[in-house]
């Protein structure tokens, strides 16, 4: 794991919001990971580790999830609440242009901070896209906001394996132990329980508050510069005819297509480093 700062912000309504610091070379545009809608910045540790040094890397903790303390209004558990906690970010620490990396949720608020005129330099959107499969917003929706707890890690392990086996059919044991340690903490009872507040669920019941109004408008605002999109094989989340129309609407766009993973790539996949390197290159400046 590469050495980090624990680091934070003020959002406008008040929250201690939290993020990860990786040094690296001040003159290039920081990479600015963005997580899932139940995830935190521990996602990007291994991501973080390839970068050490060449680049600087926030990992932002969303509102409601790790380090981040929780909305007093679970309301404000939306993109458009996230993108403003990101500028607050941004502008708390005089950043100007960044490389987005967005994980699904973080992907939206990716293409909503380019449209908001936030400056990027490039961004990658990971297995995310201005339309979302109605089966994948379903599984989510099945989940996300019911409570897990668990007496040992291997037990929080087995949990995640049953739960989605179907996305990372081979993945080992070792493999769903990393995941747990990502999703889950150890509360002050000594048990082992989900990293972020179940009320993100609430306003993500409502039909179009997992997204935006128009994606397609907010990912216009990327046409310009480079964009790496990921996709699983078998995700459920974003079709391989939405992502190839993604790719044909943007000027500087490359897709890279996991087989055998679902929803979502971790970003460590060895067929990723190339073209996350060839992003990097493209955004120097």
């Amino acid at each position: 794991m590469a050495a980090y700062e624990n680091c934070y912000w003020l959002s406008a309504d008040g929250l201690k919001l939290h993020y990860r610091f990786y040094p690296g070379d001040e003159r290039l545009p920081p990479v600015l990971c963005l997580p899932g809608l139940t995830r935190n910045a521990r996602d990007y540790d291994a991501l973080a580790a390839r970068l050490a040094g060449r680049r600087q890397v926030i990992a932002v903790d969303f509102r409601g999830r790790g380090k981040s303390e929780y909305a007093k209004d679970p309301m404000t558990y939306a993109p458009a609440t996230y993108v403003a906690d990101v500028q607050a970010l941004l502008a708390e620490r005089g950043i100007a242009r960044v490389v987005a990396v967005g994980t699904s949720l973080g992907g939206i608020v990716t293409m909503l901070l380019a449209q908001a005129g936030a400056g990027i330099a490039a961004a990658l959107l990971n297995d995310v896209g201005p339309e979302i499969e109605a089966s994948g917003i379903s599984r989510i929706r099945g989940y996300v906001g019911k409570g897990s707890s668990c007496p040992t890690w291997m037990h929080a392990a087995r949990t995640l394996q049953d739960a989605h086996a179907d996305v990372y059919p081979d993945w080992k044991i070792e493999d769903w132990l990393a995941m747990a340690k990502r999703v889950y903490r150890l509360n002050s009872s000594g048990r082992i329980v989900l990293d972020y507040d179940l009320k993100i669920a609430e306003p993500f019941k409502t039909p179009g508050n997992e997204s935006g109004p128009d994606m397609w408008a907010a990912l216009s605002a990327l046409r310009a510069v480079p964009v790496l999109i990921v996709r699983g094989g078998r995700s459920d989340v974003l079709a391989q005819p939405v992502a190839e129309r993604m790719l044909a609407a943007l000027d500087q766009a490359e897709l890279v297509t996991l087989p055998g993973v679902g929803h979502a790539p971790t970003l460590s996949e060895a067929a990723l480093h190339d073209p996350i390197d060839r992003l990097l290159e493209k955004a120097l400046s």
